[in-house]
């Protein structure tokens, strides 16, 4: 079963989810920083958590335990560029610790990944949203509630289709 994602709503089977995009919308020309979600088809690669947070997870993707020193490079000059990384960095890099909870949960959309395309956009992430569902800076995010029942359902072979 896949998971569409149209306009500010994702459907997967009987579920209808309200999400965040990215603050400038949709586009099928994405760029490093151009605060957009990409339009495409894609699968999911691996889900990072907070343990500390989430207590139980209960999925078939592959998990990674997110450590206070772990962050995502988002450096087009580094070799590192859409990887995650450790602290310290010499480049730049999203930290994955937050105190607010919106990378409790991280399932890495396999987006730009196999190859990676310097300034093609980095760290495009299904994660927990903001109160009010602010917008994204090109991520899809939804509740906790809703993304981990998300991450129970699917797996390696689901399709997120965003329009």
């Amino acid at each position: 079963m896949n998971i569409r994602l149209i306009k500010k709503f994702l459907y997967f089977g009987k579920y209808r989810m309200k999400c965040a995009i990215g603050k400038r919308g949709i586009t099928s020309k994405k760029i490093e920083g151009d605060q957009k979600t990409p339009k495409g088809t894609f699968r999911f690669r691996s889900i990072f958590y907070r343990k500390d947070r989430i207590y139980k997870i209960k999925t078939i993707l592959k998990k990674y335990v997110i450590k206070n020193k772990m962050g995502w490079c988002d450096d087009v000059r580094s070799k590192h560029y859409n990887k995650n990384i450790m602290f310290p960095f010499d480049g730049s890099a999203e930290k994955l610790w937050l105190k607010e909870n919106i990378y409790d949960l991280i399932v890495v959309i396999n987006y730009n990944l196999k190859p990676v395309v310097r300034n093609k956009g980095s760290a495009i992430f299904l994660h927990v949203a903001r109160r009010n569902y602010k917008p994204t800076r090109g991520c899809i995010a939804v509740t906790k509630k809703d993304l981990i029942l998300l991450v129970s359902k699917i797996n390696n072979k689901t399709k997120l289709i965003i329009y």
